[in-house]
């Protein structure tokens, strides 16, 4: 079952209009698309996706709003240019939810989960761009454990790095993982290679810099009035998420909406404990 996270809470900060324009950044399998469509009348979603096999899913999973929603593949990068394709000035308010989908967690042939065997793929788009295979098999020793260290927050990076290198070529997820299990034993409810994993896939899909240039473009796509709410799941975006909104208060451009972040309610973690790492924030733009 697909659960969008903290859905009730997005919306509601989002204060969704019958009549508005909204865009849903991070569209996934649909979840948050469908939350924001049912509260439309003669209003617009515009769902968008870097993922085109995601996207595919969410438009059967929204079937029942499809007059009220459009679809976009692209990233972050290219929301600039969705007020010319879809005929709109500015959107009534602007959703992301920076965590990967639970489809592209349990696919195999994705490669970003290390519970069952694939490829070491981790590409969000798999028409472009290079894999984790690259990644692990071709990165000089040093620059793999900066990587790591940097991306998955990850203290025993070095550790790791030297074991990868050894143990070269790493031909699948599993492998992968074995080879960081072997590194640095499991000392807690986390799978040892579960922060290895995260770095290889934010640096695979340019997850940072996607997310700068969302904080860049998503104020100025939001109309004075309008709200822009993000769900991060990491400290490393949550982070930057909280700064860009702090700037945009201090410039005078936009109303914190959310002192400190919301996290998901007790009953939410329990019927989907993937969720109990999620902050949410939002703002208001003036």
């Amino acid at each position: 079952m697909h659960y969008p996270v903290m859905a009730q809470e997005a919306v509601e900060l989002l204060a969704v209009r019958p009549g508005g324009i909204y865009v849903d950044a991070t569209a996934g399998l649909g979840g948050h698309t469908a939350e924001i469509a049912r509260r439309l009348t003669t209003g617009l979603v515009i769902a968008n996706d870097r993922d085109p096999e995601a996207l595919a899913a969410a438009r059967a999973n929204t079937a029942e709003w499809a007059d009220r929603i459009r679809f976009h593949h692209g990233t972050f990068a290219e929301l600039d240019r969705l007020p010319a394709l879809f005929e709109f000035e500015k959107a009534d308010g602007l959703l992301a939810d920076l965590g990967v989908s639970r489809y592209q967690l349990t696919e195999p042939q994705r490669g970003f989960s290390l519970q069952s065997d694939g490829p070491l793929d981790m590409r969000m788009d798999q028409s472009t761009g290079v894999t984790a295979a690259d990644l692990v098999n071709h990165t000089a020793e040093k620059a793999l454990a900066d990587l790591i260290f940097q991306y998955g927050e990850e203290r025993r990076a070095r550790k790791i790095a030297r074991a990868i290198v050894r143990a070269r070529p790493i031909r699948s997820t599993l492998h992968l993982a074995g080879v960081v299990e072997r590194a640095v034993p499991r000392t807690g409810r986390l799978h040892p290679a579960t922060k290895t994993f995260m770095a290889l896939r934010m640096a695979v899909n340019d997850e940072q810099k996607q997310l700068d240039k969302l904080l860049e473009i998503g104020p100025e796509l939001v109309r004075s009035g309008g709200r822009m709410v993000v769900i991060a799941f990491m400290s490393l975006e949550d982070r930057k998420v909280k700064l860009r909104f702090r700037e945009l208060a201090a410039e005078g451009r936009a109303v914190l909406l959310t002192r400190r972040p919301l996290s998901p309610s007790e009953e939410e973690t329990r019927e989907n404990p993937p969720s109990r790492s999620a902050r949410l924030r939002a703002v208001e733009m003036v």
